[in-house]
C-alpha cells in the first residue's frame, strides 16, 4: 500500500494509523504487516483470502481511519558519548558543513526525532529530520564494521545502531543503551512513530553506563 511519494510525519502517521488499524480488525489471511516510511507491506495468505477480498477489506480499513486514532507514543531520552573514539565522523562533519564539533552536537541535541521506521538490522531506528545545518551525504566508502550503539546521520536522517554490523553513515557518537535484546517483550527499545531526544554525555560517563 503505497500512501504517500515523500518521507515525511504526515504521510508516516497515515501508515502507521492504517497498520493498527488492519492490525487491530484481525482479518484472517494477514500473516504479517511491514511499514516503512511512506507504505505498508501486506503479507497475505492467497489460500484463505483473495487479492480482491483483501483489497476491499483494505480500503475499507483506510475509510475508517479518522475513526481509529493511532496511540500515541512516549518519549525516549537517549545518552551519547559524543565525539573522540565513539564518534569517529564528528570531526569530519563539523568541517563539511563549516561549524565547530560542538555545534554539531548542539544541533544534533537540539531536535526531538521521530522513528519513521526500523529497518536495516533488528531494531534500527530510522528518525528523522535532522537539522538543515548538519544535513550530511552518506559516506562515500561505507565501513566493513560499526559498533553497536553507534549514532550517525545521513543525508536528513539519523539512526543508531543496535548491533555491530556495516555501515555508510557517518558516526559521531555512542549510546550504552541496548536497542535490541531477544530477551525481552518487545526485543526492540524503539518502536515506529516513538519520539527520540539525544543528550550528551562524557567519555567518563560512557565508560560507567557501559557493561
Amino acid at each position: 500500500m503505497e500512501l504517500g511519494d515523500e518521507i515525511s510525519p504526515s504521510v508516516n502517521r497515515c501508515v502507521r494509523a492504517l497498520f493498527f488499524e488492519l492490525d487491530h480488525r484481525v482479518i484472517q489471511g494477514i500473516q504479517e504487516l511491514v511499514p516503512s516510511y511512506r507504505s505498508l507491506l501486506v503479507i497475505y495468505n492467497s489460500l484463505v483470502i483473495s487479492s480482491s477480498r483483501l483489497r476491499e477489506e483494505i480500503r475499507v480499513a483506510y475509510r475508517e481511519l479518522k475513526h481509529t486514532p493511532a496511540p500515541r507514543f512516549r518519549t525516549v531520552r537517549v545518552p551519547v558519548a559524543y565525539g573522540g573514539v565513539y564518534g569517529p565522523d564528528l570531526e569530519w562533519v563539523a568541517a563539511y558543513q563549516g561549524i565547530s564539533p560542538e555545534d554539531v552536537i548542539s544541533y544534533h541535541t537540539g531536535e526531538t526525532y521521530q522513528v519513521y521506521m526500523l529497518g536495516f538490522t533488528p531494531g534500527y531506528p530510522y528518525m528523522g529530520d535532522l537539522p538543515e545545518a548538519i544535513v550530511t551525504p552518506r559516506r562515500e566508502t561505507p565501513r566493513t564494521s560499526v559498533p553497536r550503539g553507534s549514532v550517525a546521520i545521513a543525508q536528513n536522517q539519523t539512526g543508531i545502531y543496535p548491533v555491530e554490523s556495516p555501515g555508510g553513515w557517518h558516526v559521531i557518537g555512542r549510546t550504552p543503551l541496548k536497542l535490541f535484546d531477544l530477551k525481552k517483550n518487545p526485543p526492540a527499545l524503539l518502536e515506529m512513530g516513538a519520539l527520540v531526544e539525544f543528550y550528551a554525555i562524557s567519555e567518563e560517563e560512557m565508560a560507567r553506563w557501559m557493561p
